[in-house]
């Protein structure tokens, strides 16, 4: 790797865009077929052969079912020289599809890493497309991460879609629990002193939580829904459920949040006299460290192609990915590319149908060739990959220091 003339570099970014280009239709295609058939974490059987169908077809390396996930994936192309890898996710929501929008990241990966592996044997680089299951909860990133998938990586490159284009989700780290209160039965009208109320015991602790919230930082996050409440009205519930989300802007504010709650949790089922289980669901996931000079690559590359990418104090999308998990490993970006109109939130019905609208496909051609564009820089110029290492090791030295 070296640095090279800007003309050398513009040709290259010229050449990836035109093979984003030549592949439209079939990334289109393929970002239609996911989003009409939504599936749950680690169920994605339909779009990994999808994708991987793909790759193999264009020539790339596939390993299917990597590293021990029946849904994730690895194509690879370039024999020598820096790694980049461009991260797929396609997983869906349970009720509103790809109301996260998952399809576009799928095929803007896919078509990054295509369109680069066109060019990695003559710019000196390899490309590693991963494809990562289950960002809704299930951790894919993490355990592909803990099984060598992101190993000897120099940059890790994402977009995921949104009502604007922006530098970086306002990223949270979080925790979920799943909580169980064992009270004891009893029949509600005939003998109800003989009875712990296990219902009552996880609304104490609810009422609870909701005291707290009045006094947690302005950007932590607690919610939570009941799971279990009982069987029948005239039986005093012997077992209650809930499901709880713990969210913080560090891994560090995490861990002193979880105990708060815990403790609030541990309270009602004092008052009500029943046990309680809080079993914290790993694996967790960290605050995305988005890469300064990766994202300043990644910006300018946009604007190429005319889009506007704003920092995240002017317009902010907040929520939680595993991504987070290998931005402490690897250089990393995780950008948001305007995929709606504006004020259109993730995570709802009316997000889900604009992520398969002329503004969705733009997204996934866009996306793909932003990203593309950046993978050339980081083959290219010699000091980039430095100077986002370097930036990088200086953030986890910043976090290390806080906790």
């Amino acid at each position: 790797m070296g640095d090279t003339t800007t003309g050398q570099r513009e040709s290259a970014r010229q050449a990836v865009c035109d093979r984003v280009d030549e592949l439209a239709d079939v990334l289109l295609e393929t970002s239609r077929a996911i989003h009409a058939n939504p599936e749950l974490a680690f169920k994605e059987y339909s779009a990994h052969d999808l994708l991987t169908g793909v790759m193999a077809g264009q020539g790339i390396d596939v390993v299917r079912s990597a590293y021990g996930l029946d849904t994730a994936f690895e194509g690879t192309a370039g024999t020598t020289g820096p790694v980049v890898a461009v991260l797929c996710e396609y997983d869906a929501l349970p009720g509103i599809g790809h109301a996260c929008g998952h399809n576009i990241i799928a095929t803007a990966g896919l078509g990054a890493g295509l369109a680069a592996a066109a060019v990695a044997e003559e710019l000196g680089g390899r490309i590693r497309i991963l494809g990562t299951p289950a960002e809704e909860g299930g951790g894919g990133k993490v355990f592909m991460l803990e099984r060598g998938a992101f190993d000897g990586v120099d940059a890790a490159l994402m977009v995921h879609p949104a009502d604007a284009d922006l530098e970086n989700i306002t990223s949270l780290a979080i925790q979920q629990a799943m909580v169980t209160y064992t009270g004891r039965a009893a029949h509600a009208a005939a003998a109800p002193e003989k009875g712990l109320n296990a219902l009552d015991a996880a609304v104490l602790g609810y009422v609870n939580v909701a005291a707290l919230r009045q006094h947690i930082a302005p950007d932590e996050r607690i919610h939570g829904i009941f799971t279990d409440g009982g069987e029948k009205a005239n039986i005093v519930p012997v077992r209650a459920a809930a499901n709880w989300y713990v969210r913080s802007p560090s891994r560090s504010r995490l861990e002193a949040l979880k105990l708060r709650l815990a403790a609030c949790l541990r309270a009602g089922a004092e008052a009500a006299g029943c046990e309680v289980e809080i079993r914290w669901i790993e694996p967790s996931y960290a605050e995305v460290l988005d890469n300064r000079v990766l994202l300043d690559r990644y910006t300018a590359n946009a604007a190429i192609l005319g889009r506007t990418v704003l920092p995240a104090v002017e317009h902010q999308v907040v929520g939680s990915t595993d991504m987070g998990n290998v931005s402490y490993v690897v250089p990393s970006i995780h950008p948001m590319i305007k995929s709606a109109p504006a004020g259109t939130a993730i995570h709802t019905e009316a997000f889900a149908g604009f992520a398969a609208s002329a503004e969705g496909d733009l997204a996934v051609l866009d996306g793909a060739k932003a990203m593309a564009m950046t993978v050339v820089d980081c083959w290219m110029e010699g000091s980039l990959l430095t100077t986002a290492r370097e930036q990088f090791e200086d953030m986890l030295g910043v976090r290390a220091a806080s906790t």
